[in-house]
Parts: structure tokens; sequence; C-alpha cells
């Protein structure tokens, strides 16, 4: 990414500019009209270039999308430079300006901003995008990449330009002007980087009619989005949190331990010499950042203003357009650096968001506790009384919460009773959620037991292991199995399509309009894995998880207690049962809390051993990110020792999901999902829910593609159990 005439830049900060490129080239894509099929390097449906600014987001031009019927377009990326095109549909999700009519061709009215939602998730390399406005830039030169057609072919390009004034002045539709290099057709809508920071700042916009250059807009337009009427409660209410929080806990993530050995963007600025404030380091904000977004967003623009005029020793600057999220808040600090006070202030502002209004959630709290211990860490090298201030300030936001809730002894699960106080404080994490919003399941949520249910049986043949027995019943809610269908010896490659038409069968003699019924899916627990929920009954239909509530549940149980399997210490099945069915009620009383067994921060760890399963809480959820890893020796059987430690309950995700790519995401979406949850019985329909998202192409679900729920309640047992064919 050097210059020619670059002054002989040292060698370590030459190897940066190219990593930076090559960063930025990764995340650079191409806007394809649909049907592109597998021509991806046709030209003919080519419309311009985009980023991914978030995971499963692009960021375009809107003009090079408009017009396509029903915003929907093909997005063409290269997961590496030369590793060669893949394709994904998308869907417009939002343009700046909204609305344009009767424009002509190459006047389209500014920003001239499109985000595009990917319709699948995919993995692909994102942007870093500063969080202060483009007018701060920390040269006169800027970087930026794009896509165009020489020589008939689709071809990638980049290159700097300088940046000569902008037009518009402070109005919204303020853009930079660009020149001293040519702008071909089809660059639109590729970033605009900062070389010296190593940050994307803006979207080239257009190509000047005469000279060389053009111009670009700055992405804190973005923040001129509509905004929702009422508060916002969940970055999931307004598009610009959603992207911004799945931008900032991407790059917080991607500093976790990994099996890559590419640098991220914040090794990178790192080795520019990038100093965001001139107080932190690029890893410093990636990881403040990236527990700020782990926070609801502010519930308006108006709170975020006042919380940063509260600050001491700070005036806040006129802006436009203002900030709206809290990495939008950061960035104003940085230029209050006149007296060398920016630390404090970041400080400040980090106690002052920790202690903003939100509704009390379990996570809400957690992801306070973490930007707590972000700050006692990074106020380590200031005087102790400030240190002893901030600290005195965290416990009197304590005390606050303490004086109107409920203490409870500490190991004390919280209470979730119909005539418990609004507000719960647990001294292990804070206070617990709002006891009002989670007694009452939502409205689509199933009594257990209560409803009819479709069971389908799978029994391994042990010698014909890829073949086996199977069979479909309707349970009836007092106990009555009708079974619809036998069938011995079937290839487990087979077991979709046989299975589909008895399947069809039961779900017309039990779904009511509106709500389908469940499937129970009873496996033998070297098959708990098979992906039922992605079976189909038809091609056309929908996967059958989207379709309707699917759980798995184990039919050999009884073998894993008898000792057919080495989990090591033996207890007598009359035991496990009476721990079984307590584990189970406990469970369904209380609060439940996922707890992630096989990986911590992205670090691959062996399942624990049943004993040590058995010593879990009772609220306890377990969840297997990497589940089918198989990277030690026990992990075939891992959900079999879970299963064993008495767990009827307990969440996974597939292989596919997960390879090569951090899972970040996925520990936070379970986490929220589960303790913030209607406790354990609601799981099911909340699956199901997320699996719907998922086919819906909403992209903050997409950490849910690929998940699995055991469901095994030892109070309604299978029938058959240990001999499928013998009619119950």
């Amino acid at each position: 990414m050097t210059e020619p005439n670059d002054g002989g830049a040292p060698g370590g900060l030459d190897a940066a500019r190219h990593a930076l490129r090559e960063l930025v080239m990764t995340a650079t894509v191409r806007i394809h009209r649909t049907g592109v099929g597998y021509a991806l390097d046709e030209p003919g449906t080519f419309l311009g270039s985009g980023f991914f600014i978030a995971p499963n987001w692009v960021l375009t031009c809107a003009h090079v999308i408009h017009g396509e019927g029903g915003g929907e377009v093909e997005v063409v990326y290269e997961t590496r430079p030369g590793h060669g095109p893949s394709a994904v549909p998308g869907r417009v999700a939002a343009t700046l300006p909204e609305r344009v009519d009767g424009v002509v061709r190459g006047s389209w009215p500014a920003p001239d901003l499109a985000l595009v939602r990917l319709r699948r998730p995919v993995g692909h390399d994102c942007v870093y995008v500063s969080e202060r406005p483009a007018a701060l830039l920390s040269d006169g030169r800027v970087y930026y990449a794009g896509w165009t057609v020489t020589g008939g072919r689709l071809q990638i390009l980049d290159g700097f330009l300088t940046v000569q004034g902008t037009i518009g002045g402070w109005s919204e539709g303020a853009q930079m002007r660009l020149g001293h290099n040519d702008l071909p057709p089809g660059v639109s809508g590729g970033p605009v980087v900062d070389p010296v920071r190593g940050e994307v700042v803006g979207v080239l916009k257009s190509r000047a009619d005469h000279g060389s250059g053009g111009t670009s807009t700055g992405i804190e337009r973005l923040r001129t989005l509509r905004a929702p009427q009422d508060a916002v409660r969940s970055e999931h209410d307004d598009v610009y949190q959603a992207v911004f929080h799945a931008h900032d806990r991407y790059h917080r993530d991607r500093q976790q331990p990994s099996e890559s050995r590419r640098p991220t963007w914040a090794d990178v600025q790192g080795e520019l010499g990038a100093r965001p404030g001139r107080t932190l380091t690029p890893h410093e904000r990636s990881e403040l950042l990236g527990r700020l977004a782990d926070l609801p967003p502010p519930a308006s623009t108006r709170g975020l203003l006042d919380l940063l005029d509260s600050l001491p020793n700070f005036r806040l600057p006129y802006l436009t357009p203002a900030p709206r999220g809290w990495r939008d808040g950061l960035g104003v600090l940085y230029e209050n650096v006149r007296h060398g006070g920016c630390l404090r202030l970041v400080l400040d502002y980090a106690m002052a968001v920790m202690a903003a209004d939100r509704p009390p959630t379990p996570s809400a709290f957690a992801a306070e506790q973490a930007l707590w211990d972000w700050v006692k860490q990074a106020a380590t090298s200031l005087d102790s009384g400030y240190r002893n201030a901030l600290a005195r300030r965290r416990a009197e936001w304590l005390g606050v919460r303490r004086r109107t809730s409920v203490v409870l002894l500490p190991g004390a699960p919280p209470p979730r009773l119909p005539d418990a106080p609004d507000q719960v404080f647990d001294p292990r994490s804070g206070p617990v959620l709002d006891n009002s919003a989670r007694t009452t399941p939502p409205d689509s949520a199933r009594a257990p037991g209560k409803e009819p249910s479709v069971l389908l049986e799978v029994e391994r043949r042990g010698w014909e292991p890829d073949r086996c027995d199977w069979a479909v019943c309707v349970t009836r809610p007092d106990g009555e199995v009708t079974r619809l269908d036998e069938v011995e010896r079937t290839p487990l490659d087979d077991l979709a399509a046989r299975t589909a038409a008895p399947l069809a069968e039961a779900f017309r003699r039990c779904d009511e309009p509106g709500r389908p019924v469940a499937l129970h899916v009873a496996l033998p627990h070297l098959l708990l894995g098979l992906p039922v929920d992605e079976w189909r009954l038809g091609p056309d239909d929908p996967p059958l998880g989207a379709q309707r509530p699917v759980v798995v549940r184990c039919s050999d149980r009884d073998q894993l207690l008898a000792g057919s399997v080495d989990f090591g210490q033996w207890v007598a099945q009359e035991d496990d049962d009476l721990e079984r069915r307590d584990r189970w009620r406990r469970l369904h009383a209380q609060d439940a809390r996922a707890e992630v067994l096989d990986c911590d921060d992205g670090v691959r760890r062996p399942v624990p051993a049943v004993a040590d399963l058995r010593r879990l809480a009772h609220p306890t959820v377990p969840v297997l990110c990497r589940f089918g890893d198989l990277r030690y020796e026990d992990d075939a059987d891992a959900l079999g020792r879970i299963v064993h430690a008495g767990f009827g309950v307990a969440l996974w995700r597939r292989p596919r999901h997960w390879s090569d790519s951090v899972c970040g995401e996925f520990h936070r979406g379970v986490t929220l999902s589960v303790d913030d949850g209607h406790g354990a019985a609601s799981l099911p329909d909340l699956v199901h829910g997320l699996r719907m998202k998922v086919r819906a192409g909403l992209p903050e679900a997409y950490w849910a593609d690929g998940i699995a729920l055991l469901y095994d309640d030892p109070h309604q047992p299978l029938p058959g159990t240990g001999d499928l064919l013998e009619a119950p």
C-alpha cells in the first residue's frame, strides 16, 4: 500500500501498510443483480462496489442498488484475495435518503448510502470503521478500494486520493472532494480509508465528470438514519445500533485466541503507530468498544448528549450529525487532549455509561461488571486518589440498587416467584431481572404435557450401524399414543426422505392454525447431533425447525447408566432418576443460566467429566460451542456425558457453523437467550423463533444458525423405550 514517494518508510511501517491493504481488499465486495448464478465474474450483472461493515452487513451507495426489484441484490465476495469468489443474496435494509424520485443518472443526492443485509450467514472479514467523523482525518490523503471492469474482466483496484475540501459544509449532504487519481466506473460504494490510523472513514460516492478524483460520504452520516419513535431498549430496535454493536463486538472478538495467523485490524493499527485519543492503544480501544457494545444502546440521542454534557472538565462540542451510539460518544472525547486528561475523561465516560438507565437484565449487569473490570485495569496507571474515587462511585451505584432491591444470601439463586418484588438483587452480579417481566412466559410458550406432540423414534441397529429402525407416533395430552408408521433397516442417509410422509400426516392431525405441534425426536446418544430440524417434508417446504418447535431426547439413557458405555463412575439407575427429576424441577423453578462447557473465549477445552458436571448448579443449561470438533479423545461422548450427569436441557451448534470463525456472538447470543429469557420451559419456542429469524434473513439471529436443543422431560417417558417395535 506504499505510495511511490513516501520518503522511504521503515520496513515495519511498510509491512503494516501492506497488511492494511489486504484487510481492506478482503472486505471489499461486488454488488450484482440477482440471478448471477454460477457466472460470478460476468460483468453484465455488475452494479458497483461495497464492503462488509459488520458481520452479514454490507455498506454501499444507494445509487448502486437503486432500481433493483424488491431491493434484492447479490453480494459477491472473496474470503482472501485471489481465493475465488462466492455469492450470497442480500436485501436492502435502509437507504439515505430514504426515497428519491426523478433523479438523473449521475446526480444522486447525498448522503447516497445503503445498508444491505445478507439473507443467510457467511464467514467473511469486516472493515474497522472510525468512531469519529471523516472531517477529523489525520492526513490530507485517503486510500480507497473498489471493483471495476477492465478489458472485459472484473478486477479490484485500489489507490490514493488527496482531500481537496468539502461540498455542503455542515449540511446533511456534506461530502469530501477527492483528487489526484482517476476513479473508473464501478468503484462507487467502496471504502475510503484513513491510511495513518488504519480506519475506514467514508464511502466513495461519485467520480468527477471532468478531470480526476470524485467525492466521498463520511460514514458518520449513517447516524441520520431514521430513529425509532420510542426509546431504544435493544440494539435490534434500531438498525444503526444493530450494525455498529455487531461491528464492535466483531473486532473485540477477533482479538481472542484463534488458529488464524492473519493480523487483525487492531494489530495493524498498532503497527501503524495509531493511538486513539493519544491515550488508548488500538487493542484497548477494541476491547472497550466491544464491552460497550455488550450493553443496550443509549435510549436516545438526547440522553447520550446529556450524558456527555455531564462529564467533568469537558465541553461538549457542536457536532453534525450528533453522536448516536456509545462508540460515537467515545469518539467525541478523543479531541479533548489539550491537558493530557483524555484517559480520565474516557474512564469517566465509561462510568457514566455503566450507570445509565436500562432494563435490569442479568446480561446487562454482567456487561456492566465487565465494563467495570476494564475501567479498573485501565486506571492502574493513574493516582490512587482517582482510583479510589472510581471505586466509591461504583459502590454508591450498587448501593442505590441494593436499597431498592431484596438482597439474596450468597450462593442462593434469584427466585422466580409470582409474588416476588419487581427487582431482586444478587450480590454475585448485581441486581437481577425485573421479575414481573420474567415470571410470565410469552403467549406462544407451551405448557409441557398439556398439548399433543409428535414423536419420531430412531433406534440404531448395533449390527448394522449405517441403518436404523424408526417409528412416528402421536402423543395426546392424556398419554394416549398412536403409532402411525414403523420401519426397519432404513439407511441413515435415507431417513429424512423415508419419514417425510408419516411426519406430514402426524402434523396434519395435530396442528392448529398459528400453532404447529412440537416434534420430539428420540435418538441414541451417539446420534443426538442428527440435524432433524434441517429436514424438509418437500423440496419447497421450510426446514422442520423453522416450521415448528423441534427438540431432541435421548432414547438410550438406560444404557449409559448400565455402564454399556465407559463414562467413569457408575451410578444406580434409581438414584440417577431421582437426581434427574430433581435437577429438572429446580431448573424449571429458577432462572436458567447458560454455561459454555467446551470453549473459553475461543480456546477449545474438553467437556468436563460426569462427576464434575453433576456439581454444576441446578439452574445451569449446558452449552456446547464446538460440538463435533473431536479434538479430545472423549469428545464424541460429550452429549452422552451431559445426559448421564442428569441434565434434561442442553444447547449446541453444529460443526459447519464454527469452522474458522470466532464464536463470541454465539456465546453472547445463547447467554442472552437463556439468562434473559422466560425460563427453561420457554426454550423450545425460543429456539423455534430463532430458527424462523435465521430463515427470514435477520442478522441478529445468525449466531443461532445450526442450533439444537435437548429438551428431555423425565415426567414424559418415551413410549417403548428400549424396544422400539413393541407396541406401547
